[in-house]
């Protein structure tokens, strides 16, 4: 090959649904538009940068459709494949997809690894090296790298990165896999944070100095962090009204000799998110529309099961709310003048009223452990 083509892609959240709605049938158009880009494009390496399913125990009907997307990659495409889990992500599951790999041609991690070997390929110009850095929580980080000074995201994917920089050739480009909140990327409504309760999530830029590429899964809107090369595709369909009118995309990436060449390809999805703005009446007189439908309501008095009415001509109405309300939502503060408060804030602040102290340090690490243990629980569900 003359040069290396990858097609990077993340955040695919295969299971989710869109407030309550199947995304069954949005997901395989999505990936049945990647597969068509690798044989279109000629992509010599499709990277998936995490959260392949929403949550860790994905529904069956998740995993069967992903396998059968592998499956298609494999039969259809001469693509290698890099994958990594990410924070929605089970490792172990992850992790288990590689057992029957090809390992010429596969790299999947669902674990991090002391021993962070990559995926070697070859063009005209020399070595392409893929490290794929999987999804890791701090404590198992420490556990892994045995080093009980990392406490928050970035130490992970220092550790990380240098336990990959160890096993990549003299002279080889240097693609890198991550899933993290790299500072300076705009996050949207619906990703969960990296960290424990109360800590630090971004992740400086500076970690990776000398990755030719940097494939980043976890933001959810396309976009570039501090230089070109480090970047984020972006998940393929939109989950929040937040992203409503938002163009989706996979990225294609070509790594010539001394330079990288990005370009967008965009997804066309079954089903747009729209927020519509108006007097129910004239809404409800609106052209017929399968996408997802949040109306706001200009009327000045509630009406009767508006919504059920609204269905008739958007099957797929799936939030109401009036416009005054929203407004006054707008403004309404809490009492730092924040408009989100984080659990571990708002325990703080009860804690403050009850006993006209903050919690301390022991405390804090009790409130984080239970919290973690609450979303964790909630995962396996």
């Amino acid at each position: 090959m003359l040069r290396m083509r990858v097609l990077h892609t993340a955040d695919l959240h295969l299971g989710r649904q869109f407030m309550g709605l199947s995304l069954e049938a949005d997901h395989e158009s999505v990936l049945g538009q990647i597969v068509d880009a690798l044989v279109a494009e000629h992509v010599d390496v499709l990277v998936i940068a995490g959260d392949v399913f929403d949550r860790a125990s994905p529904p069956s009907s998740a995993i069967r459709q992903f396998n059968r997307f592998l499956k298609r990659v494999a039969e259809e495409t001469e693509a290698a494949v890099v994958m990594i889990s990410g924070n929605h992500d089970s490792g172990d599951r992850i992790e288990a997809m590689s057992v029957f790999s090809a390992a010429s041609r596969v790299l999947v991690r669902g674990i991090a690894t002391a021993a962070e070997v990559p995926l070697v390929l070859r063009d005209a110009h020399g070595d392409v090296a893929f490290s794929a850095l999987s999804f890791s929580y701090e404590y198992a980080a420490r556990e892994v790298f045995g080093d009980e000074g990392i406490s928050t995201p970035a130490d992970v994917i220092t550790a990380q990165i240098a336990a990959a920089r160890a096993y990549v050739p003299k002279g080889a480009r240097w693609v890198v896999v991550a899933h993290a909140f790299v500072a300076g990327g705009a996050a949207g409504e619906t990703e969960r944070a990296l960290t424990r309760v109360g800590g630090i999530e971004t992740v400086p830029a500076e970690v990776f100095a000398g990755a030719t590429y940097v494939a980043l899964g976890h933001l959810h809107k396309p976009q570039e962090v501090s230089a070109s090369h480090i970047r984020y595709s972006g998940s393929p369909l939109a989950f929040g009204f937040d992203e409503a009118g938002a163009e989706k995309s996979m990225t294609i990436v070509d790594l010539n000799a001394e330079t990288v060449d990005i370009r967008t390809l965009p997804f066309r999805p079954l089903r747009q998110v729209r927020s519509l703005t108006g007097a129910f009446a004239d809404l409800l007189a609106g052209t017929p529309s399968e996408d997802f439908i949040q109306a706001i309501l200009t009327d000045a008095s509630p009406l009767i099961d508006p919504m059920k009415r609204l269905r008739v001509t958007y099957p797929n109405a799936c939030h109401l709310a009036y416009a005054k309300q929203a407004r006054a939502q707008e403004v309404k503060t809490f009492g730092t003048g924040s408009a989100v408060v984080t659990p571990v804030e708002m325990i703080d602040n009860f804690l403050k009223v009850v006993r006209g102290r903050d919690a301390n340090g022991p405390e804090m690490a009790i409130l984080a452990d239970k919290l973690h243990m609450a979303v964790s629980a909630e995962d396996r569900t």
